[in-house]
């Protein structure tokens, strides 16, 4: 059986970059930071826990994907987060987005558009992500004060999403 074929029916979560999963020292509890050199190459600070729900989501037979309006490229993202021991079933940069989402489009999409990607659950701190996501029908968490039990808010509400799509 094709291995890629086996993924086509996992459900698919997305995070955003900025202020989601990298957050800032002074406001958040992060992960610890990358040694010398590479916290030079590396400067963002990862929100404490990442590594371990985005392991856990992908234990749960879960893609993780970033989806982020950011133009930081895929390499550096996947650089980043593997030093973490993290590994990105899919990254939709800003550039990407543009390529296949907003296209030669004279309407301007909004800035994401998880459901193009057929992305069940997308995390993001903005509040008009969340407005476009009932506006253009797709699925937000939205993440943005610092909160000592995110991990388990997303887990469940992932929980609920996938309950939902088996009609349970």
């Amino acid at each position: 059986m094709n291995k890629n074929h086996n993924n086509d029916n996992r459900m698919r979560v997305s995070f955003d970059l900025d202020e989601v999963l990298f957050v800032n020292p002074d406001t958040h509890k992060t992960e610890p930071k990358l040694k010398f050199p590479l916290n030079k190459i590396f400067i963002e600070r990862l929100r404490y826990g990442t590594p371990d729900l985005i392991n856990e989501l992908q234990n749960r037979e879960i893609d993780v994907w970033v989806y982020t309006s950011s133009f930081r490229s895929e390499k550096y993202i996947r650089r980043l987060f593997r030093l973490y021991g993290v590994k990105f079933n899919g990254i939709i940069n800003g550039q990407r987005h543009l390529e296949e989402v907003q296209r030669n489009r004279k309407e301007i999409l909004p800035q994401k558009l998880p459901n193009v990607y057929r992305i069940s659950l997308h995390i993001d701190d903005e509040e008009v992500v969340a407005s476009y996501g009932k506006a253009y029908g797709f699925e937000v968490f939205q993440l943005n004060a610092p909160d000592g039990e995110w991990k388990e808010k997303i887990l469940e509400r992932v929980d609920q999403i996938r309950k939902k799509s088996v009609g349970v």
